[in-house]
C-alpha cells in the first residue's frame, strides 16, 4: 500500500473518530504529498525516497516549532506539535537511538581516514547518504562533532 492510500486510510478513520489532532497532521501528509507530485519533472509519480524526504522534512519542522513553543511556555501549541509529530513518526522508518549513531560514525570516521574536525565535511557526507532517513541531520553533525574533536 502506498503512502498515499495509507493517508487516506487513516483521513477516513480519523474523521470517523473525529479526532481533529491526527486529521490536521494526515492532511499536512496528504497536502506534501500533492505538492511532490505536481512539481515539475515527477511526472504525477513520487518515490519512496521522496515520500522520506519530506516526511523528515515535516518532522524537522514541528520539532523546531516545538522548541520555540516550549521557550515561550506556549503549552497549548507545543501539545499540538507533540501530536502531529507522533502522526508523522508513524510513517518514518525507525529512527536509529544515539549508541547505534555512535558506533555507525565511528564506523564511518574509520572507514574515511577522517583524524581531526577539519575532516568533518568528508564523514558528514558519507554518514549523511549512509543514515538518511534513519536520523536527525543535527544529531548525526554533533555526533561528528565530538567524535572527531577527541
Amino acid at each position: 500500500m502506498s503512502l498515499e492510500q495509507q493517508i487516506m486510510t487513516e483521513m477516513k478513520e480519523a474523521m470517523k473518530a473525529k479526532n481533529e489532532g491526527v486529521l490536521r497532521a494526515l492532511r499536512g501528509i496528504k497536502a506534501e504529498i500533492i505538492k511532490a507530485k505536481t512539481d515539475p519533472g515527477a511526472g504525477g509519480e513520487i518515490d519512496e525516497a521522496t515520500e522520506q524526504k519530506f516526511l523528515q522534512k515535516m518532522m524537522k519542522q514541528r520539532r523546531d516549532s516545538l522548541e520555540i513553543f516550549e521557550k515561550q511556555g506556549r503549552e497549548d501549541l507545543a501539545a499540538k506539535e507533540r501530536e502531529e509529530m507522533a502522526v508523522i513518526e508513524k510513517f518514518l522508518p525507525k529512527q536509529l537511538d544515539e549508541a547505534e549513531l555512535k558506533e555507525i560514525i565511528k564506523q564511518i570516521i574509520t572507514e574515511t581516514g577522517a583524524s581531526s574536525p577539519a575532516d568533518m565535511g568528508k564523514v558528514m557526507g558519507v554518514a549523511s547518504k549512509q543514515l538518511a532517513g534513519k536520523a536527525d541531520g543535527k544529531m548525526i553533525s554533533t555526533i561528528v562533532k565530538e567524535l572527531l574533536s577527541n
